[in-house]
């Protein structure tokens, strides 16, 4: 009986042997052999050729600032900052971090309390300076503060810009 037995089991693991997808993994072996992939040629790479500017051209230079033709009332250096005037501590903070966080009325005169990035607290008037854009406050009210920034455009000149802080609630 015993011999029947092992007769039996060696009989199903010799069945077990055969490959039962060879013919499969023949076709996938064989499918690419004769596919070969093409890469197209490189682009030509054609040389650099500098574009001279020069006084005679009628292109202007685009490294060079254009202005424009100022009206002939203005004066120079009048709408430009007082880099000598000494800085008031709110002026090394971006306006962006400075919070309008109270207003006082003390002798007829708003202030108003400011929180800078410092985490201290500041009294503010009109006429004091804030932010690093030269900013001049204008006015102060209960619910805001109006500051007139001076900046720098692409041609070097002075503009004013409006700017607020709101009360923080």
């Amino acid at each position: 009986m015993r011999s029947i037995h092992l007769a039996l089991i060696s009989l199903l693991l010799a069945g077990c042997g055969v490959e039962e997808f060879q013919d499969l993994r023949d076709f996938v072996k064989n499918a690419g052999a004769d596919m070969r992939g093409k890469i197209p040629p490189p682009p030509e790479v054609k040389p650099y050729e500098p574009f001279i500017y020069n006084n005679e051209a009628s292109l202007p230079d685009p490294f060079k600032p254009r202005k424009p033709e100022k009206p002939s009332g203005s004066r120079p250096g009048i709408d430009q900052p007082d880099f000598d005037r000494p800085k008031e501590a709110l002026e090394e903070f971006p306006l962006e971090g400075i919070k309008m966080v109270g207003y006082l009325y003390q002798n007829k005169i708003g202030y108003a309390v400011v929180r800078a990035p410092d985490s201290k607290l500041y009294r503010v008037k009109a006429g004091n300076h804030i932010g690093m854009s030269f900013g001049s406050i204008k006015e102060v009210t209960d619910t805001e503060v109006i500051i007139e920034e001076m900046v720098q455009d692409s041609t070097g000149d002075w503009t004013k810009r409006v700017s607020s802080l709101k009360l923080i609630e």
